[in-house]
C-alpha cells in the first residue's frame, strides 16, 4: 500500500487510523461531508477533500474515485456505514481504478448491515445468543413484550432507535410512514460490551479485544471504557467471525444480560469510534485489517492488558481569519 484514501476524517476511529497509516510509511488522502476548517484531522493528512454526503450517490462516487485517480490512492479505507454500504455496490468501478477496498466480502457486509438477516443468521448457527429480531410490520404487537426496541434493519450510532413503552405507543409509531424499514426486538437490560476484532481470512488468525462501555454519547460511542479478557466470550467471537468470513477489523456490539449471557446486538463492519482503546490495550488493529488487504500476515495476538481507558476532547485552530496578528 502506498496512498490510503481514508473518509469520514471527521469520525471519532479517524485520528488513530491516520497515525498508524502514517507510522507504517503510507501517504494518506483524507476526505469528509465538511470543510477542511471544520475537521481537525484535515491537517494530519497529506491531502483534503470535501466531497457529498454518500446518500448523494452518484456524485459521491464520482468525486471519490476522480480523487483516487487523482491522488493514485490504491486502497480505500471506509469508517461510516452509509458508505459501506456505498462502497458494497460500487466494488466493481473501484476494482477497474486498481483501488483496494479494505472490507469484508459483499456477502458479509450483506449479512452484517441486515439486523434481520444478521440475527436469523446466528440463530441458524446456534452462536452468539442474538436478540430476536422481528420486521416491524410482521410483528404480532399484541404478543410483544413491553418495553420493546425499534430501530432501523440497516441503522447506524443509535440513529433511529426508539424505546416502546407500551402498546399504545406502539400502535402509534406505527402510523409513521417508514415503519415498513424498521425491526422490533426485546428489551434486554445489561451492559454494553462492545468487541473489536482482526481475523485475517486467509490464515483464520484472530485477534479478539473485549471492552465494557461506561460511559457512552448519544450516538454510541464509548468514552470511559473497561478493557477486559473473557475467554468465553472471545471464542464466541472468534467462532462468529469464522462463521460471517471477516477480513479485516470489524466491532461487536453485545449486551451483558441479567441471566449472565453475551447476546449479540450488531456487527459493524468497518472500525469501531473506539477503535484506539484497543489499540491501546496492546493490539494495533489498523495495521493488522491493513495486513489482511495487502498479503502479509497479521500479528499474533498474545491477548490485551485489561485497564481503564477514558476519552478526552482536545481544541485545534484550524484557521486564522481577520486581521490583526496571525492574519493569513
Amino acid at each position: 500500500m502506498k496512498t490510503a484514501l481514508v473518509t469520514a476524517i471527521g469520525s471519532f476511529s479517524a485520528d488513530i487510523v491516520i497515525k498508524n497509516l502514517k507510522k507504517n510509511g503510507i501517504r494518506v488522502v483524507g476526505c469528509d461531508i465538511y470543510p477542511s476548517e471544520w475537521i481537525a484531522d484535515a491537517n494530519s493528512v497529506d491531502s483534503f477533500y470535501q466531497v457529498p454526503y454518500a446518500t448523494d450517490e452518484n456524485r459521491y462516487v464520482k468525486q471519490m474515485l476522480s480523487i483516487c485517480t487523482e491522488e493514485q490512492a490504491d486502497h480505500l479505507l471506509v469508517l461510516t456505514d452509509a458508505e459501506v454500504d456505498v462502497w458494497n455496490r460500487h466494488r466493481k468501478e473501484l476494482l477497474e481504478c486498481d483501488v483496494t477496498l479494505c472490507l469484508s466480502s459483499e456477502e458479509t457486509l450483506r449479512r452484517c448491515r441486515d439486523k434481520r438477516e444478521m440475527s436469523r443468521f446466528l440463530s441458524e448457527q446456534g452462536i452468539g445468543h442474538p436478540i430476536p429480531t422481528l420486521d416491524l410490520l410482521e410483528a404480532d404487537i399484541e404478543k410483544l413484550s413491553y418495553p420493546a426496541v425499534v430501530k432501523p434493519f440497516n441503522g447506524r450510532s443509535s440513529q433511529g432507535l426508539h424505546y416502546i413503552a407500551s402498546i399504545e405507543e406502539m400502535k402509534s409509531f406505527l402510523e409513521f410512514s417508514h415503519a415498513g424499514e424498521f425491526v422490533v426486538q426485546p428489551f434486554y437490560k445489561g451492559s454494553i460490551i462492545t468487541v473489536d476484532i482482526v481475523r485475517q481470512e486467509d490464515t483464520g488468525e484472530c485477534a479478539v479485544i473485549c471492552r465494557k462501555e461506561l460511559l457512552r454519547t448519544a450516538n454510541g460511542a464509548g468514552t470511559s471504557v473497561l478493557v477486559f479478557t473473557n475467554p468465553g466470550l472471545e471464542d464466541m467471537c472468534r467462532e462468529t467471525a469464522q462463521a460471517l468470513n471477516i477480513n479485516g477489523c470489524v466491532n461487536f456490539e453485545f449486551i451483558e444480560g441479567v441471566d449472565g449471557l453475551y447476546h449479540m446486538l450488531e456487527c459493524n463492519p468497518r472500525f469501531s469510534g473506539g477503535v484506539e482503546f484497543s489499540c491501546l490495550a496492546g493490539y494495533d488493529c489498523v495495521t493488522n485489517h491493513i495486513r489482511c488487504f495487502t498479503g502479509e500476515r497479521i500479528e499474533p495476538f498474545h491477548g490485551a492488558t485489561g485497564m481503564y481507558i477514558a476519552r478526552k476532547y482536545e481544541e485545534y485552530i484550524t484557521k486564522i481569519i481577520g486581521e490583526g496578528v496571525g492574519k493569513e
